[in-house]
Order: C-alpha cells, then structure tokens, then sequence
C-alpha cells in the first residue's frame, strides 16, 4: 500500500472517529440573532438564570445589591463576557466556574452612549460561567420611576414601578439586555415594612418573620410587612419582560387563576371592571393553545405610567385610564393577555421585528373581543385602529419608520415607537386570513405558537414558515410581492382587506344631519346608547373647523369638557385645541398634569405646538407635569417641544 493511501485511510479514520463522538453542548445550541441595540457578545456567552437580591431605597431612588448570572459558553477560549448597563454603579464583580467559589475578576465600563448605554465588559477566567455583580441603579434610570406619596391614589406612601421595554432592563439590571436571550429568574426583594413588592413572576414564601402577619389575599403565603419578598420566573423570558413595582398594594381576585392588584382605593372598581378576564383566557386558549404562564393577574399602576398595558407575564401592567366603568375600553385586557402567545411565548428576536409581537398580538385582541363581546365592537376597534394608523404616519419623520421593517441602527428602539407595527401587522395579517380562510389561518397561528414556543423569531423565519406551510399549500393565493410590500411599504396597500363598521356608519348620518341643523336634542337621542368607540369616532370626524356656538352647545349638552372618560377626552381635547377652544384648556391642563400616558398626552403637546401661542402653552404645562412623568413619557414630550431648526 502506497504512503498516500495510507495516509488518506488516517485521515478518513480520525475524521469518522471526530463524527462519531457526541457534540459539545455549545454547538447544539441555536445560533443568537444580531441584535443592533445590544452591546452583548452572543456568539460567545448566552446568559441562561438570573439571580436578584434588590434592596428599595426610596430616599436616594435607588435599586441596590446584586444580580448574578448563569451563561452558556459558545466560545470555549472566550475571555470576555460583554453585558448591556445604562447608568449603573458597579461596585464589585466576581466570576466562577461550575459551582466554584467566587473570586474578583477585573471589569470596565465604556464610554457611555445616548441611545444604549454603556456596555460591561468582565474578564472570565477559563472555564467560568458565572459572574456576580454588585451595582446600584441611578435616581434616574430611564427604567424605573419612583413617585412620592402625592403622586398616587392613596396620598399615603410612595411608589415604584419599572418599564423595561424595550431597552431599558438595563437601567436596573446589568444584563444582555436584548430580545435575543432569553432567561429564567429569582429574584429577592427587599422594601420599607408598609409596603408591598410585586413582579412579573411567581411569588414565593418569605423567609419566616415573628413580626409579619397580615397574609395576602391570593394565598400565596407571601407576608405583608415583612419587607422581604421572592419570586420565581421558571419559564425563559426576555429581558424586557422583568417588572417590579413596590406600593401601597392589595389583591382581590376575579376568577381562578386571574386577580387584581391596585392601591386599595382602587381595587374594587378594577376588579369589576377586569372580571371577564378569565372568560378571555379561555377564549384564547381555544383558538391557540394552552395558557402557559400559570396565573394571570393584573397591576393597576399610577396614571403616569406611559403606556395603556405592559405584558409582564403572569402580571399585566396597566394605565388606570382604562377603567371607564362600563368595560369599555378593556380590549387592553384583550391585547396583553394575547401578548401571553405572541411576544411572550414567541417573542421578536430584534427590535425591527417588533412587529411579530404587536401585529399578531392586535390580530388575536380582536378575535378576543369579537368572541367575548361581538363582532360590532370588534369591527369599531379595527376601523379606529386604520384611522390611528394613517394619522400616525402623518407624524412620522424618518420615512423607514413608516414600515414593518425600521433601520434601527444605533438608535434606541423607543425612538421609532409608532402605532405601525401594531396596525400595519394586524392588516397584514388580516389579508393572510381573507387569503386562505379563517380557519386554515387559526390553525397555521396555532401550529406557529406551539412548535416556537419560548423562542426568539425573525420576520425571515416567520416567512419560512408561512411559505412552507400556508403559501405551500395554496400557491397562488399570495405573492411573494404582494407579502414584500406588506414589510416596506409606507402606506397601506392597495389589496389590503379593510375593516368596516355599520354602528359608525349611523354615527356618520346623526353627525351630518347636526351639521347641516338637526336640533342638538336630536343628537342626543341618538347618542344616548353610544359606546366610548362610538363617541370617540363621532368627535374625531368632525369638521376641524366648527362654530363656538356649535362646540359650546356639545359640551353643555354631553358635558366633554368634564368626561371622566380618558379616551373620549382626549379627542374632545383635540378637537378643542384645533378650534382654540379655550373653555376647555384648564380641565385639559389638569388632565395632561395628572395622565403620564404617552398615547394620551404626546398628541395634545403636538397640536399644541403648532401655533406659538399654543407652544409657549404647552411649555407651561409640561414645566408642571414634567416631574410627575415616566422618564420615556419625559423623553417623547420633551422631542415634541424642543425648538425646530
């Protein structure tokens, strides 16, 4: 046998025995999606477990104390893992390796950036796969706001709550703050002895204490007054969806595994207002597949807080502007139960395919809210959510932010936060229904949910699937043009299936025989069974331009000026700025003062700021309300307002 032979049967035989050993764990693992607004090195380090010990300092309004990480090695000579801060104060960091004792690593923060933070980079010994770090958030981390006793409903003891989403985890916890990796999470809790912590986990027993007594009412066994309280994440999350929030708080429950916790003074009225929730379960789950989160309990914040919901698993966090009364306006329960499929079971792997989460997430609200209360209400919502979605896109300046696809390239993904991805996906997806039919269109969704479930997705994967399955199985029911325009274009397109709604077509005739001299007693019959979306729709078509006498005989005859309802006001607010009508300005100051709410609020600051009269007014109001609002809220008034070049 010749030397090349020989040779060649060699290699061939290390080769086979290679193949034939197991993999390393690290190369079984999935590939991790660039991320552009993370600083994390993914290729090397996925974080896995989260360990938290916090300690609530509402004197200095800090988080302090440690938070421990648990990583998968996919670079076995890696000697850095690069983790996601903004604004922390790290005292000490320690590394490990498999169970081993704790050792001080070197560290460094680099220089700062305005749209990510500043990322931390930690030596790793070989082997190590743990690191322990010691740190305390900033007053004012763009995550957290902490509000005084006067700033809530009880005026008794202050406030906390924390809005991570979408980049701000990091404000509070040194992280790979990205979509991307996901991670289970323990956390310890530690606040003054009157008050109650909260988070989007499950709560566990407190360390035994002789001086704690009052049990809450969700028999959890946790102990208020103890001033220490755990909790569990088991199922692997996103960074974003970590919530705390610390108060004045009590719980009541409104089915078998849903409940309400909210300041005392508001307990009642959101229990009775949320008390379909647990009918909204199972109507999900019968459409797409089991409830995975165990319980589903909601968090009725302050009304700072700057959105209408948060979808914290297992703990919804939500505006108080939503509770109308007449569960008008709880499609919010709707959107952030749906969440608990699309965006917290299958998540957004980057921020430009935050339409995954939102445009599904519309889509199934609305199938939610047609099973539970009827198509005519489901149809309102998908009409108002067009016309939101083409007034949106009048305001939007950076013309990718128009699409399902943004370049978020070095920018903070709040920056490019518009209604797009919300009402653009669901039409999207509306269309794909009207293609193939509702019920091959439920199954695809179902199938979708449950083969990536607790997984991280790209708008590239999720087109895979659609063109292996639905599109392989009709082919000429969709073009493959037809799905790109969907993703790029700014507008909406031509073959979208739009929504229709006869309850707004009779609105529309009682409004036009007002304007042309019908009797306001007239409107008023008609107007009497209005829903909010009905209200809502009437005010926001109207001439922009009416008579005193015809907006002075509205407001005395239905009293808009004084609605205690948030969503009707706002409209009415608008319609008044555009009309300058100033009779209703100090109730709408002290509704901009007393709402943190972005959607609310931004669009008054913004017609406002169209006449240097109504500038110089809404510098005034914000110079008011600026320190009652959430850091983001503070952020999109403040690019509102600032002067134009």
């Amino acid at each position: 046998m010749n030397r090349v032979v020989v040779a060649i049967l060699v290699v061939a035989t290390v080769l086979a025995a290679a193949c034939s050993q197991p993999a390393s764990p690290s190369s079984r693992l999935p590939a991790v999606p660039h991320d552009p607004s993370s600083f994390a090195n993914v290729d090397a380090f996925v974080a896995k477990h989260l360990t938290l010990d916090l300690t609530a300092d509402f004197t200095t309004k800090t988080l302090s104390g440690s938070a421990e990480l648990i990583f998968d090695r996919r670079d076995a000579n890696a000697s850095e893992v690069v983790l996601d801060t903004r604004d922390l104060e790290i005292r000490k960091v320690e590394a490990a390796a498999n169970g081993g004792a704790w050792a001080d690593t070197a560290h460094r923060l680099d220089a700062a950036t305005p749209a990510f933070g500043s990322a931390l980079r930690i030596t790793m010994p070989s082997g190590a796969d743990r690191v322990r770090i010691l740190y305390s958030s900033s007053p004012t981390a763009k995550g957290l706001q902490w509000l005084t006793p006067s700033q809530t409903a009880g005026k008794k003891q202050p406030f906390l709550f924390s809005q991570a989403e979408a980049i701000q985890a990091r404000s509070f916890i040194p992280l790979q703050d990205t979509p991307a990796v996901r991670i289970t999470y323990e956390a310890t809790i530690r606040t003054p002895k009157d008050l109650v912590a909260v988070m989007a986990a499950e709560m566990s027993l407190p360390p035994p204490s002789p001086t704690a007594s009052a049990r809450l009412a969700d028999g959890s066994g946790a102990l208020v007054g103890s001033g220490v309280f755990r909790f569990r994440m088991p199922q692997a999350i996103p960074s974003y969806l970590i919530a705390i929030a610390i108060g004045d708080l009590t719980f009541k429950s409104i089915g078998e595994r849903s409940g309400v916790w909210a300041e005392p003074s508001m307990v009642e009225a959101a229990a009775k207002e949320f008390e379909d929730t647990e009918q909204m379960i199972k109507t999900t789950e019968s459409l797409y597949g089991p409830y995975r989160w165990g319980r589903c309990d909601l968090l009725v914040l302050p009304p700072s807080f700057p959105f209408g919901g948060m979808e914290n698993p297992r703990l919804t966090f939500a505006t108080p502007t939503v509770i109308a009364g007449d569960k008008s306006l709880v499609a919010l329960v709707a959107h952030e139960l749906a969440h608990s499929w699309s965006g917290n079971l299958v998540t957004n792997a980057t921020w430009r395919d935050f339409w995954l989460n939102e445009g599904f997430t519309v889509y199934i609200e609305r199938r939610i809210v047609e099973a539970v209360y009827g198509k005519r209400v489901a149809d309102m919502h998908a009409s108002i959510g067009v016309t939101d979605l083409k007034e949106a896109r009048k305001t939007i300046t950076v013309p990718g932010d128009r699409t399902l696809m943004p370049d978020l390239t070095g920018r903070d993904p709040d920056d490019a936060y518009t209604s797009v991805p919300y009402e653009q996906g669901v039409l999207f997806l509306k269309f794909l229904e009207a293609k193939y039919g509702r019920d091959a269109f439920d199954a695809f969704l179902r199938k979708w949910f449950d083969e990536h479930a607790f997984k991280s997705v790209t708008t590239d994967e999720f087109l895979a699937t659609l063109k292996s399955t639905l599109m392989a199985a009709n082919p000429t029911a969709v073009t493959d043009a037809q799905i790109q325009e969907w993703l790029h274009t700014e507008g909406i397109p031509s073959f979208a299936v739009l929504p229709t709604s006869d309850a707004f077509d009779k609105v529309d005739h009682a409004r036009d025989a007002w304007l042309k001299g019908a009797s306001i007693d007239t409107l008023a019959k008609t107007a009497s069974a209005w829903s909010t979306q009905e209200w809502m729709h009437f005010i926001d078509s109207l001439p922009r331009q009416l008579s005193a006498a015809q907006l002075t005989a509205l407001d005395h005859r239905f009293k808009l000026t004084q609605s205690q309802n948030a969503e009707i006001a706002h409209v009415w607010f608008r319609l008044a700025i555009a009309n300058h009508y100033t009779s209703a300005y100090p109730a709408m100051e002290r509704y901009m003062i007393r709402i943190g709410r972005r959607k609310l609020i931004v669009p008054l600051y913004r017609d406002l700021a169209a006449t240097p009269e109504g500038l110089a007014m809404a510098n005034k109001i914000f110079a008011k309300a600026r320190d009652g609002y959430h850091p983001l809220a503070q952020a999109s008034v403040a690019e509102v307002l600032k002067p134009k070049a």
